[in-house]
């Protein structure tokens, strides 16, 4: 059992560093089941807005197909992937949550859960978009990406963004176990099943990103907008 915990200032904000560290940590993982956690009192607060307001547009197109490297290596990782989320996860943290396999959350009423980047103003990057749609259960998609709002734990439970709430993180060593006997050819080969073509971005859609997704993100409104939120 491997342990990853996401560690970068902001709340574990997800800079270049932080996705190329993860992607490289579950390349040499290789199916080896792993726990996915943060530092600190974090999951992951979402992207590293700093780091966001700073790119300019090809700075921005190697951002986003970062981020969306992460999302692919995170949902199509052969093993098992529990996301072991023991405070905020927030845009992008809860992405992370909503990639790997089974999501734990610690119970702790003050935890918000959410996907806020429509209120945001930003537009989710198409494999990103992809997983969103095939994890959130369809009866709360629209409140969950349209609202964008950030839930308690046992909300987050109700709308389908959570598997379960725990009271300890043995419990999530003991739930990780349980989920570790399977074979690991069975439990890879299961997953893949599941998973085909979930993530395929097709060349017109690859072109709508280049053309439309990476200029709203570098667009001074937008800029705006972020560096207000920073000042918070």
């Amino acid at each position: 059992m491997k342990t990853l915990t996401m560690t970068a200032p902001g709340k574990n904000a997800l800079g270049t560093q932080l996705m190329t560290w993860l992607i490289t940590e579950l390349r040499e993982a290789a199916g080896e089941p792993v726990i996915l956690t943060g530092a600190g009192d974090a999951f992951s607060a979402g992207l590293n807005l700093k780091e966001v307001v700073s790119l300019d547009r090809p700075g921005m197109a190697h951002y986003l197909h970062l981020l969306e490297s992460m999302v692919d290596a995170i949902y199509n990782y052969p093993g098992p992937t529990i996301a072991w989320v023991n405070g905020h996860a927030i845009a992008g943290g809860c992405v992370i949550a909503l990639a790997c396999d089974h999501r734990l959350v610690k119970n702790d009423p003050a935890i918000r859960i959410g996907l806020n980047e429509t209120q945001n103003g930003l537009q989710l990057p198409p494999k990103t978009g992809k997983l969103v749609r095939h994890r959130v259960p369809a009866h709360s998609l629209d409140r969950v990406v349209l609202g964008g709002a950030l839930y308690s734990p046992d909300v987050a439970l109700r709308l389908g963004l959570i598997d379960e709430i725990v009271t300890s993180e043995a419990d999530v060593h003991a739930y990780a176990a349980q989920v570790a006997k399977a074979p690991p050819a069975a439990y890879a080969l299961a997953k893949e099943t599941l998973r085909k073509g979930v993530l395929h971005v097709s060349e017109a859609e690859q072109k709508h990103f280049i053309a439309e997704t990476v200029p709203l993100w570098t667009s001074d409104e937008l800029k705006i907008k972020l560096a207000a939120i920073l000042k918070k």
